[in-house]
């Protein structure tokens, strides 16, 4: 029987194209750990990089990875990848809203205004 490898090859996809890695994670390194890494790596010559890890999401596969799960929790077990293969994970980027933003203003006319058209 084959001994598996308890490190995947990951490589983060940022939006404009470019990459962070490839870097071997261990299987139980979390999603958060990862998220880390992002943040440690992210290219200085780029603008509204991510402060915290609350601010990164990493997709893989369709899905969005969740903080407290493990590298090998999002495994697939039917996985055609080679042992060598990277794996590419995308890095979206969403800055965290202040309380002050999100207040809805009184005086806004947008908020709770009826725009529907009916014939």
């Amino acid at each position: 029987m084959e001994e598996v490898d308890d490190k995947l090859e990951i490589k983060f996809r940022l939006n404009d194209g470019s990459d962070i890695g490839p870097k071997a994670f261990p299987d139980a390194t979390t999603v958060a750990a990862l998220k880390e890494t992002v943040i440690s790596q992210w290219p200085r010559e780029k603008e509204n990089g991510p402060r915290t890890v609350k601010e990164v999401k990493l997709i893989s596969g369709g899905k969005v990875l969740e903080n407290n799960k493990t590298v090998k929790d999002y495994r697939s077990p039917h996985s055609t990848l080679v042992d060598a293969a990277v794996t590419t994970m995308h890095v979206i980027i969403q800055p965290l809203v202040s309380a002050k933003e999100k207040k809805p203003k009184d005086g806004d006319p947008k908020m709770n205004k009826c725009v529907c058209s009916i014939m």
